[in-house]
């Protein structure tokens, strides 16, 4: 491995279904175009649990639910309850006491008969797992992991103006995971029409060896497939579009794919004065691609966005984007969203960047397996650097039905399916094989870590390979050998205690470059001290950065884990939690990188805000202080409580009811945390942070009263009618002077008019095992989270909320 690594890139991207959230590609009929992309996301029949002989097209499935994906049964009220929780399911508190199972869709669909002759196949973008899936009672095949798309092409099945069945059984059985994965078609499914004569799936790839401020060479390669019996004489053209939709490129040229065969036709084009693709600009540019038959007859088309950047590695410089020196800010960030489970909504894919990049994430890794194409579009668009994670083992298992039963058949595959659906997308900066995987430490680590990288490398020659390993010794070094880059899990405060182990392997192996790949959240500051101070380490990626469903409780109780533990469901590690509020730990991050006023408060409570693992070990770092945003202290009067002050500033002054408590520096020695004693009386906790004499911020805790209203607050009162679209309504129990009261536990109760209906209701308690699809919910440190679906249908949406001895309240959203 050398000590510097360049890469020049152009790099596209998938458009998204959402352009902003109000672009859906809608499930529409049949037409005549050369290509089409249907969502057939909506109006399947759904089943939970086996059902013999499901896969037959004349199976009487009439008694089953209508539903529309993307969906997750494992979120869902176990049938029979009020919960979607219990404490006898196989993956017990590694997958959050959820359940997997097997269950079955089905779809009934017409195709008219003007289409014979066109091309037809089904490409899923995710369905959690072993997936079998067939047409019209035949079996077109199996798709073990749970985490890459796949696609079936059915041409020779179809049956024109009658109707067609499509069947598809999934089967999440045993233990195969150690967090939560949901259970079902999670993603998005996809109907593709094309002609004979079209490009492939994943067929473009657009790179550029040459990139400057006057000009970008740019290489677009296109795999055209030729399903006739004869030779296709077509001309291909591209055109290159900048981000104000004005032509600055374009290409044509004739070829000639032979019959029943795939070719690759590669041009390059020059863009003069490129806007290059950046977190701060998130240029997009867009190239349409054209093939025509001999006749001039436009045979298949595909418009694809694309962005302009060059990264570089080095271990003098680090990490180079456009030239211009990036720290890696990063968040470790699981699939699952939230109350929602695992389905990935467009709309809930793009607010999880978009809430991380608020409190200053500027990179995700992706853990531990590659996300969907609505998340990567929205790290494209928003401006977000991405590490595009494969596995979470290979064939030595973490769990009895893991993917390393599947690993040798399947990797090849699965590899593919992620290099080169994502190798187009500007946001990503680095392939991930794996993530402590059992055999690093052995030869037989080593030997499947190197054909893991050079067949990424084979494939995509533009970024380099990566793995996070822990247990960091010597032993390893064979397997770091055979990556690009290196990721340590847990590099400060492991095992190593409060030295860094990055400065001890820079002595031994000067030419590896390295980064945190997984990091306490209470090692935060050492963390990124690491980074600050050694240039040959990239970046920092805290577990996590924003909190995931299973794994329960590692970021109270930690390790070891103990199967006692129901009903915990979340990790509770996040910087932000599961409906999308800071924790204390975010606002602590604020300050490490600067972000907002870089000012709170916060108080160690008396009692810990839950009960102790006494034998939490102290190698288990994944929670946080025990602060809270609390001036609520009944009983304890004159009680001496525990201020901390968190400041990026150079001091402090701490008031208590207008009373000075005195100034304190915040600096690198108390790791920017000022902490007073002091007695609790009700009132007002002030802080005001000053630099010198020049206040810099003022930041207020306030003793809440007794809650006496609900408020609604949207994130966006205006969505789209596309049967998709969300929006998430916060609510909160507020005082007279219109304080949160942070003790409420008030049950809300919810109603629903209009064309939109609830998809979830939620809030943060780790504990709490109450259903999310109930119109009803405890809130949680006095808030919550009601997450409104759009449907088809133009209008007005009302949300109504009461609950006892509360005044009601009530928002509208717009759907259009």
């Amino acid at each position: 491995m050398k000590s510097k690594l360049v890469i020049m890139v152009l790099l596209a991207s998938f458009p998204s279904i959402f352009s902003g959230c109000d672009g859906l590609r809608k499930d529409s009929i049949f037409n005549m175009e050369p290509r089409q992309e249907i969502l057939f996301d909506f109006d399947w029949q759904f089943h939970r649990g086996n059902a013999e002989n499901a896969h037959l097209a004349e199976y009487d499935d009439s008694a089953w639910r209508t539903l529309n994906l993307p969906h997750d049964w494992s979120i869902e009220d176990i049938p029979g309850t009020d919960s979607p929780l219990i404490p006898t399911a196989i993956g017990g508190i590694s997958t959050g006491y959820y359940l997997g199972g097997t269950s079955w869709y089905r779809k009934t669909f017409s195709v008219p008969a003007k289409l014979k002759g066109k091309r037809f196949s089904i490409l899923f973008d995710g369905v959690y797992m072993n997936t079998d899936v067939w047409l019209n009672g035949v079996h077109l095949g199996n798709h073990p992991y749970g985490y890459t798309a796949f696609e079936f092409d059915f041409t020779d099945l179809i049956k024109f103006a009658e109707e067609n069945v499509l069947a598809v059984q999934v089967k999440n059985e045993g233990r195969n995971s150690r967090w939560y994965s949901g259970s079902g078609i999670y993603r998005h499914v996809w109907l593709q029409v094309t002609g004979p004569v079209h490009i492939k799936t994943w067929g473009v790839g657009i790179t550029t060896p040459e990139v400057s401020a006057e000009n970008a060479t740019v290489n677009i390669s296109t795999e055209i497939v030729n399903k006739t019996e004869t030779n296709q004489p077509v001309e291909i053209s591209g055109t290159v579009f900048d981000p104000d939709g004005k032509k600055v490129a374009e290409f044509k040229r004739d070829i000639e794919p032979e019959s029943d065969s795939e070719m690759k036709n590669s041009q390059s084009v020059s863009i003069n004065t490129p806007k290059l693709w950046s977190p701060e600009k998130p240029e997009l540019y867009k190239t349409v691609i054209e093939i025509k038959d001999r006749k001039g007859k436009t045979i298949d088309k595909i418009e694809e966005y694309f962005g302009i950047r060059t990264i570089e590695f080095s271990v003098e410089n680090g990490f180079l984007l456009n030239g211009k020196p990036v720290l890696l800010k990063g968040a470790c960030v699981h699939h699952d969203n939230g109350p929602l489970g695992a389905a990935a909504y467009d709309r809930a894919e793009e607010r999880r960047v978009e809430l991380l990049k608020a409190s200053g994430f500027n990179a995700i890794r992706c853990a531990h397996n590659p996300p969907s194409v609505a998340f990567l579009n929205a790290c494209d668009r928003l401006g977000m650097l991405v590490i595009d994670e494969a596995f979470d083992m290979w064939r030595r298992p973490k769990n009895s039905q893991d993917y390393s039963n599947y690993f040798d058949e399947w990797w090849k595959n699965d590899i593919e399916a992620m290099v080169l659906r994502d190798r187009n997308h500007p946001s990503i900066i680095m392939w991930s094989t794996g993530n402590e995987i059992p055999e690093r430490g052995e030869p037989e680590g080593a030997e499947s870590s190197k054909m893991l990288a050079e067949y990424i490398r084979k494939l995509d020659t533009t970024r380099p390979v990566t793995a996070a390993v822990n247990g960091l010794n010597p032993d390893k070094d064979p397997y770091f050998a055979t990556l690009g880059i290196s990721g340590y899990n847990y590099s400060f405060g492991g095992d190593h205690g409060k030295q860094s182990i990055f400065a001890i392997d820079h002595e031994r192996v000067p030419d590896r470059i390295m980064y945190c790949a997984e990091s306490y959240p209470l090692e935060a500051y050492g963390a990124w001290m690491d980074v600050v101070n050694h240039s040959y380490v990239l970046g920092d990626f805290v577990w996590t950065g924003f909190d995931y469903l299973g794994e329960a409780s590692i970021g109270w109780r930690g390790y070891p884990h103990d199967e006692n533990f129901y009903p915990w469901n979340h990790a509770f590690c996040g910087d932000i939690d599961i409906c999308g509020f800071k924790r204390p730990q975010s606002f602590y991050r604020d300050v490490l990188w600067e972000v907002g006023d870089q000012l709170s408060i916060f108080v160690k409570p008396q009692i810990p805000s839950f009960p102790e693992k006494e034998n939490r070990a102290s190698w288990s770092k994944w929670h946080w202080h025990d602060h809270v945003a609390s001036w609520n202290w009944e009983g304890f009067k004159n009680q001496l409580f525990e201020v901390h002050v968190y400041s990026g500033h150079e001091n402090v002054e701490l008031f208590l009811n207008g009373k000075s408590l005195g100034i304190k520096e915040t600096h690198t020695e108390n790791e920017f945390i000022a902490v007073w004693e002091v007695p609790y009386e009700p009132g007002e906790l002030k802080a005001v942070a000053k630099n010198g004499e020049t206040e810099k911020a003022e930041h207020i805790l306030a003793t809440a009263g007794e809650p006496v209203k609900i408020n609604l607050v949207a994130d966006r009162k205006i969505i789209s009618a596309n049967g998709q679209d969300l929006s998430y309504i916060t609510f909160e129990l507020l005082d007279e002077n219109g304080i949160r009261n942070p003790k409420a536990e008030n049950l809300l109760q919810f109603e629903i008019e209009g064309p939109g209906e609830i998809v979830a209701v939620a809030s943060s308690n780790p504990m709490s095992a109450e259903s999310f699809q109930q119109p009803q919910r405890k809130v949680w440190q006095g808030r919550g989270l009601v997450i409104i679906k759009s449907r088809k249908q133009h209008g007005e949406i009302v949300l109504r909320a009461k609950s006892d001895a509360l005044l009601p309240a009530e928002i509208k959203i717009e759907s259009n």
